[in-house]
C-alpha cells in the first residue's frame, strides 16, 4: 500500500506472549533513575491526546504506528527498570525501541551547566532524559498541526484527525478512546472539508498532504544526524526550522536543535538567563551558544525550572474558519 511502510525483519527471536495476548520485555537502564512522565511527556499533544495516556497506577500508554504495523505499548518504571508490554503487529518493534525511547543514546553526563538556574534544574531532575522515538511521521503532522495557533486549536485538530481517521488501539487492553494515527494513505485521503471541521487552515493541511506523499523519504530522517535529518525535512515547502525542531527532538532525541521561531520560548529563555522578557530569537541563541551541542537539553531545563516571566498581555484567542 503507498505511503507504508516495509515490515521489518525480525532481529531475533519473538519475546514469549503476555497471558492477555501482548509481548513483554523488561529492561534496566544503565543510567537511572527512570522518570517516565519526564522523559515521555514531550510525546504527549495535550491531555486528550488519543495515542498517549497515563492512568493511576502510573504506567504510560502509547500507540504508535510503527515499520511493521500498528501497536500499543504499555509501560512502568520502578527506580532504574522499566516493565513493558505492547500488542499489535508493531509490538516487537516497539519492544525493541523501548531503550531508545527511555533515553538510553541519550547521554546527560556530557552536559555541563553554566548558570546557576540551569544547574540547579540539572541537579533536582536526574532522571530527565532525551526520548527518541525513531518514527518521523508521528511528531511532524502534530507539528504541522501546531504552527502559529494555539496549543488548544492544535489538540483539538490531533484529537478530531486521529480518533476520525486512524483505528483503535491494538490488543484490547489500553484504555477507552485510545486510537493509532492514520498511516500516510489514510491522511493523504482525508476530504478538504474534514480538515475544515478539526479547525486546519490549507496552508497547514497542503503542508502535511506533501509530507505523507513522501513518507518514506520523512522517515528515512530518523536514522541521520540532526543537521542533515533538519535539512531532509525542510525540503518540504511549509516545514521551516521550528517544525523540524520540534518533530526530530522527539523522533531522533536531537540534543541541540533549538526551537526558532516560537512565540514564547526566546522571552523564556531570556527572562531566566539574563532578565530580559523581550529576547528576540537572536538573543537566544546568543545565551545558549554556551551550551553548543547541548542547547536543547538546557532550553528543557530552564522550562522545567518553571522561571517564567509573568502574564502581561491577554491570552491569545484562537482563529474561527469555521470550526464546528
Amino acid at each position: 500500500m503507498a505511503g507504508r511502510f516495509s515490515p521489518r525483519t525480525p532481529t531475533r527471536p519473538a519475546r514469549a506472549p503476555h497471558p492477555a495476548g501482548g509481548r513483554t520485555r523488561v529492561w534496566a537502564a544503565r543510567r537511572g533513575p527512570l522518570d517516565l512522565p519526564l522523559v515521555l511527556g514531550p510525546l504527549r499533544r495535550g491531555p486528550g491526546d488519543p495515542t498517549y495516556r497515563t492512568t493511576p497506577d502510573g504506567a504510560v500508554w502509547r500507540t504508535s504506528r510503527t515499520p511493521a504495523g500498528p501497536a500499543t505499548l504499555r509501560v512502568t518504571a520502578a527506580k532504574d527498570t522499566a516493565h513493558a508490554e505492547a500488542w499489535g503487529e508493531g509490538a516487537e518493534w516497539m519492544l525493541d525501541q523501548l531503550p531508545a525511547m527511555l533515553g538510553e543514546l541519550d547521554d546527560p553526563d556530557v552536559f555541563e551547566p553554566r548558570h546557576r538556574l540551569v544547574a540547579e534544574t540539572h541537579r533536582s531532575r536526574p532522571g530527565l532524559r532525551l526520548t527518541r522515538t525513531g518514527l518521523v511521521l508521528e511528531s511532524l503532522i502534530p507539528s504541522v498541526l501546531e504552527q502559529k495557533v494555539t496549543a488548544t486549536e492544535a489538540y483539538r485538530a490531533w484529537r478530531l484527525l486521529v480518533r476520525g481517521f486512524g483505528e483503535p488501539a491494538p490488543g484490547g487492553a489500553a484504555p477507552e478512546g485510545m486510537y493509532v494515527m492514520p498511516d500516510a494513505r489514510q491522511w493523504a485521503m482525508i476530504p478538504s472539508w474534514e480538515w475544515h471541521r478539526a479547525g486546519v487552515d490549507s496552508k497547514r493541511s497542503d503542508t502535511v498532504m506533501r509530507a505523507v506523499r513522501v513518507a518514506r523519504r520523512m522517515e528515512e530522517a530518523a536514522a541521520m544526524e540532526q543537521t542533515q535529518a533538519a535539512e531532509r525535512l525542510r525540503l518540504i515547502p511549509g516545514i521551516g526550522p521550528w517544525t523540524a525542531a520540534e518533530t526530530l527532538q522527539r523522533a531522533i532525541g536531537a540534543p541541540d536543535l533549538v526551537t526558532v521561531g516560537d512565540l514564547h520560548l526566546p522571552g523564556i529563555i531570556g527572562h531566566a538567563l539574563a532578565g530580559n522578557r523581550n529576547a528576540d530569537d537572536a538573543e537566544m541563541l546568543s545565551l545558549l551558544a554556551p551550551y553548543a551541542g547541548q542547547r536543547h537539553r538546557a532550553a528543557r531545563l530552564i522550562l522545567l525550572s518553571g522561571r517564567t516571566p509573568p502574564r502581561r498581555a491577554p491570552r491569545f484567542q484562537p482563529n474561527n474558519i469555521g470550526v464546528l
